[in-house]
């Protein structure tokens, strides 16, 4: 057994406040993922995406960030996969951004729903070929004999289509959390870190600290 009680670091960042950040909370996130970008944090569009079954059984798994606006953050996966059928049973999630050489977190909450049969579409054939086979290949989270049997299923479709043009799977689609529920959390020494929270008021947001 490994002892990690003495296993930390110090966060040495500058306080925010309410004040410091947009009315927004969409705005903000587009501020510090800039941010992170700007830094050239590597995988900075990745997020952690945590789901549950519909008896509150819960799982979580690194996706990655597609696009985000005003209705919401989105993804494209396989909905055959796992966590395609949580969302079919329960459709709550939570996405957590983690930006470790800035010492900043984001965790947003809402419900998702899925996108547009031709955003999915679109999407997929924008991706590189590789992507695309693999894809098309790949039922997502089911077993397979082994690695040979699932190359092998690539090599049939790239066979099958040598011009590249694999057709996007039924259940290759997009989702979308819609935010109804923001945390901004900036790491700072001793542990007191900032948190400061975003939920819906009338026709905005409200902004509430909270403790760390």
């Amino acid at each position: 057994m490994l002892d990690l009680r003495d296993h930390r670091r110090n966060y040495e960042s500058h306080s925010i406040d309410s004040a410091d950040l947009h009315a927004d909370p969409v705005e903000q996130f587009g501020r510090w993922l800039q941010d992170a970008l700007d830094l050239g944090v590597l995988d900075a569009t990745a997020m952690t995406l945590a789901t549950s079954t519909l008896d509150g059984i819960p799982s979580a798994r690194i996706v990655l960030l597609k696009h985000f606006d005003s209705q919401g953050f989105c993804w494209f996966t396989d909905a055959r996969s796992q966590k395609g059928q949580e969302l079919a049973s329960n459709p709550e999630a939570a996405l957590l951004f983690h930006w470790r050489d800035l010492s900043r977190q984001i965790r947003v909450q809402g419900r998702v729903e899925k996108m547009p049969e031709d955003a999915a579409e679109s999407y997929f054939h924008s991706r590189p070929d590789g992507s695309r086979f693999s894809a098309a290949a790949s039922q997502q989270s089911a077993p397979i004999a082994n690695r040979e049997a699932l190359e092998l299923k690539v090599k049939q479709l790239q066979d099958q289509y040598p011009a590249g043009n694999v057709p996007r799977p039924r259940d290759w689609i997009g989702y979308r959390l819609k935010p109804a529920r923001f945390e901004f959390w900036q790491g700072l020494s001793n542990r007191l870190h900032d948190r400061l929270v975003y939920r819906p008021q009338g026709d905005g947001w409200s902004i509430d600290r909270i403790q760390p």
